[in-house]
């Protein structure tokens, strides 16, 4: 489980989270509107317009067309320069390009704007996490955990549990994930995590039977097959690691699972 949700990346401006990609008529309806916060006959306040740039180029950044994505939540801080979900979402865009320094500042700079909000709070620790923060990203999780008027504290929950796993604090994890599953039991996700961590944890059976049930219902990831990979290998069955294996090279061949396979970097 070494890498975190990617499906969180824009759940900071669209109402919900989802790791498929946005629809052309999506980006071309939010674009539209965008056009249309700059005419000068349709004037707006702001704040709506820049809530409008920054919706476009969250979903440029789900789309990874990172320099638009850029340029409007740009754009949108200097119609609105304290909008803090605008800063937040750049920070998501400014770790995608690998501009760090600038992304925790914008991160900074949402949360001095807007201390409370779980979402900025969850997207930050989760930007921390992957910079190798772990012990600093899990405060800002227990932040937005905290915060009563959160929608989706599942996510958070389980963004801790992943963070933990880095740690290696592999009881605090499954704390955590088991958390994110009361509130959500099906989201496969969570099910993925919690067989990454028992086959972390050594129990390659129980990790095997909960892969199973989970890919008995969904359509298997890049990091679900290359997770049955590593558990068949540990089991000695060869038959099956093979099986994993060459779903894992046809459906994602440039995915880093099928690097680390083609490597021979298992764990």
């Amino acid at each position: 489980m070494r890498r975190l949700l990617p499906g969180i990346l824009v759940c900071l401006c669209l109402g919900a989270c989802s790791s498929g990609t946005v629809s052309s008529s999506s980006t071309q309806k939010a674009s539209e509107e965008a056009a249309d916060s700059r005419t000068p006959t349709k004037p707006r306040d702001p704040r709506t317009r820049a809530k409008l740039h920054t919706e476009l180029g969250a979903l440029y950044l789900q789309n990874g067309n990172l320099a638009v994505a850029l340029e409007e939540l740009t754009l949108a801080i200097v119609i609105d320069p304290d909008y803090a979900k605008a800063y937040a979402t750049r920070g998501l865009a400014g770790f995608h390009v690998r501009e760090m320094q600038l992304a925790d500042q914008d991160f900074q700079r949402a949360l001095s704007i807007d201390g409370n909000d779980p979402e900025i709070n969850n997207n930050y620790g989760w930007f921390l996490c992957q910079v190798g923060r772990e012990k600093e990203a899990i405060t800002f999780f227990q932040r937005a955990i905290r915060n009563p008027l959160y929608e989706t504290p599942e996510r958070a929950y389980l963004n801790a549990g992943a963070c933990y796993v880095k740690i290696g604090d592999f009881a605090a994890a499954e704390n955590f994930v088991q958390h994110s599953l009361r509130i959500a039991p099906d989201n496969p996700q969570a099910l993925l995590q919690m067989a990454g961590i028992n086959y972390r944890r050594g129990y390659i059976e129980l990790a095997k039977q909960q892969l199973s049930e989970l890919l008995r219902k969904t359509e298997p990831s890049a990091e679900a097959l290359w997770l049955g990979v590593r558990v068949e290998r540990r089991l000695g069955e060869r038959v099956a690691e093979a099986r994993y294996g060459s779903q894992l090279r046809r459906k994602f061949p440039l995915s880093p699972e099928t690097q680390e396979l083609l490597r021979g970097n298992y764990e």
